[in-house]
């Protein structure tokens, strides 16, 4: 994706969590695994990193839970709303939900992870790739 030089910014159902970040997103997928389902209380959650480098909290700051070892899972302590996603194993990335963009229409994701572990009644007609598991790096 290109290198954007005006901020993208995103906010939480109640808007008092938000975000901003300057600068790439790194990619953008539909994830299937069962944790992010279950975080999100939703059949498919769709992601696109950016760097922490130019990303930044906004509002009130996300609430902490440490889903499992290495990993963090920020949500609006008001609302609820997950916010993001961060792992020991994509340093210096954080992972947003794309739907808190503020204008979640400008998201195109570019392929699936874990498809493998989709629940059996999804049925997807778009041509993007699926992975097994997670995205091969590169």
């Amino acid at each position: 994706m290109a290198d954007k030089t005006a901020a993208t910014t995103g906010h939480c159902f109640c808007r008092s969590v938000g975000f901003s970040f300057t600068g790439p997103q790194t990619w953008a997928c539909h994830c299937h695994c069962e944790d992010c389902r279950r975080a999100c209380a939703a059949p498919i959650v769709s992601f696109l990193g950016t760097p922490l480098s130019g990303f930044s909290w906004t509002g009130e700051a996300p609430k902490e839970y440490h889903s499992s070892i290495g990993v963090t899972r920020y949500f609006c302590d008001r609302c609820g709303t997950p916010m993001a996603f961060q792992a020991d194993h994509y340093p210096g990335e954080i992972h947003l939900y794309a739907v808190t963009l503020t204008d979640p229409t400008a998201f195109e994701p570019e392929f699936h992870v874990h498809y493998e572990s989709r629940l059996p009644w999804v049925h997807l007609a778009d041509e993007l790739p699926r992975h097994a598991g997670s995205a091969p790096s590169g």
